[in-house]
């Protein structure tokens, strides 16, 4: 049984989507705890405004009567108070005026007219059966007591001791209090409707937000990781030995920049199997061709055709050494490669060691019709190096050059010092080569179309090898037109000072 593994695709969505609904699940439960605190915290407040209200209203009623007879067994006078509130709270943007406002006016009544009158007045006519229906916007029990804390209104039992109290003072001193049971959760159902309506609305937001973050967090999703599947293909194809892949690079990001660091390292691979493929088809055609005239020069002798002769051994010899010396070639350029090559570094004079190096070439050069000049102008050429190396380092450049040129040509060798280095230049006579051919001269096997070609007897590595000892020096070598219709070789080393440092 398979069992369905989501993507990248898939798990991003998830994530975000899930982070979404935790987010809105903590909002919605913060929202609904300050809602509810806040909304009790109301209440409280409504409920302590009532309580002054009715305290200052029942101080001014005993005030007027003296005592509380006109208020023992009266909860309905309560009740009118409360109401009372009720109606000038609605008008209150229309009227102004104290607490006298609040409470219910006698009937003809003064202060002279005696306490017992007032208190006949002010009664109002006997309640029929049941309590009396609950005052607006009165949410809790409360109680009127008198100054022995005897109940005078309210529901019959004890009084909470916890509850809110507002003392009823008349001239300085207290003649009751006025109590409510404390409230800590919604009891009215008017109450609880409402909070359950919030409730129930709160969470429709919290689903319609969690649609809405689905709806947008998929394309998001899917946009955000479509370079990455591009990559992804991309390395597959790679991986599977298409060289030629290449990812669109559509952003300036760090997904940008990975798409094309990716592009150049399939460019680098496809470049580098295209070399290895020439490497190999080289090396298989720069050994077949002497074999094949050993293989004849043999076969020949062995069938009568040709005699063997001191000559016909020295032709054998020459195809040998030819053999011998692709095969030491190749052994050296891969030490190189892999830094194998033993470097005994030094203080040298460079132009020094190139006019011993030039040295043994003067005469070969004349032999071919050639001029070989030296203009060494630096004071100060020493670098930090090895001695052979370098030497062989000159005589490839000199075979090269001796090999290439024609007849009637010249090289001029230069030497300057500035900024640090070291600058070498070998500058032969024509035949030159195009631009193109210019960046492939260090190409191992390279050679270009007309007089260089394998007919000079080279194997193509001399310049190779000639990057790899330079590299190995801290240096930089280069190819370029001559002044005089060939090729210029620069090679540039840091000088003693410098190179010491770098190495």
């Amino acid at each position: 049984m398979k069992f369905w593994r989501p993507g990248i695709t898939a798990k991003l969505f998830l994530a975000i989507l899930t982070t979404c609904i935790v987010l809105l699940i903590i909002m919605h439960w913060a929202v609904r705890i300050s809602f509810e605190r806040g909304f009790i915290d109301y209440i409280k407040r409504s409920n302590e405004q009532r309580l002054q209200l009715l305290s200052d209203t029942l101080a001014e009623q005993y005030a007027q009567h003296g005592d509380w007879q006109f208020l023992r067994n009266n909860d309905r006078l309560i009740f009118e108070i409360l109401r009372s509130f009720e109606r000038d709270n609605d008008h209150e943007d229309d009227h102004a005026g104290g607490p006298e406002r609040s409470m219910p006016r006698d009937r003809g009544m003064s202060n002279s007219d005696g306490a017992e009158r007032g208190i006949e007045d002010d009664i109002p006519p006997p309640r029929p059966p049941g309590p009396p229906p609950p005052p607006h916007g009165w949410r809790t029990r409360f109680w009127v007591v008198d100054q022995n804390n005897t109940v005078l209104v309210g529901p019959r039992g004890t009084v909470p001791d916890e509850g809110n109290r507002r003392a009823i003072v008349v001239n300085q001193k207290t003649v009751g209090w006025v109590i409510a049971s404390p409230i800590e959760r919604l009891t009215r159902n008017t109450d609880i409707n409402f909070a359950r309506q919030q409730r129930r609305t709160s969470w429709l937001i919290v689903g319609l937000a969690t649609l809405l973050a689905a709806l947008a967090t998929f394309p998001l999703a899917r946009g955000l990781l479509a370079p990455v599947k591009r990559l992804v293909e991309g390395t597959h194809r790679l991986a599977s030995g298409d060289f030629s892949t290449r990812v669109t690079t559509g952003s300036q990001d760090e997904l940008g920049r990975l798409a094309r660091d990716f592009n150049l390292l399939a460019s680098t691979l496809e470049k580098n199997q295209q070399i290895r493929r020439d490497f190999m088809a080289d090396i298989s055609h720069e050994l077949r061709t002497p074999l094949a005239v050993l293989r004849g020069e043999l076969e020949a002798i062995q069938d009568g055709v040709r005699k063997f002769t001191p000559e016909s051994v020295l032709s054998l010899q020459a195809e040998v050494g030819t053999l011998t010396k692709l095969v030491d070639d190749l052994h050296q350029l891969s030490m190189s490669d892999e830094g194998a090559l033993a470097y005994q570094r030094t203080p040298v004079d460079v132009e020094t060691l190139l006019e011993i190096a030039a040295g043994p070439f003067h005469e070969r050069f004349a032999g071919r019709n050639l001029n070989l000049s030296l203009d060494l102008q630096s004071t100060s050429g020493r670098v930090f190096g090895d001695p052979d190396r370098l030497m062989q380092l000159f005589n490839n450049l000199l075979e090269n050059s001796l090999r290439y040129t024609d007849s009637g040509g010249q090289m001029q060798i230069t030497s300057t010092a500035r900024d640090g280095k070291l600058i070498l230049s070998f500058a032969d006579s024509a035949p030159g080569v195009s631009d193109e051919q210019l960046t492939r001269l260090f190409e191992r096997f390279y050679r270009t179309e007309g007089s260089r070609n394998r007919a000079s007897g080279g194997s193509g590595l001399g310049l190779a090898i000639c990057l790899n000892i330079v590299e190995a020096h801290a240096g930089t070598i280069h190819a370029g037109h001559s002044p005089f219709g060939g090729v210029t070789i620069t090679v540039e080393l840091p000088l003693e000072g410098e190179q010491s440092r770098e190495v």
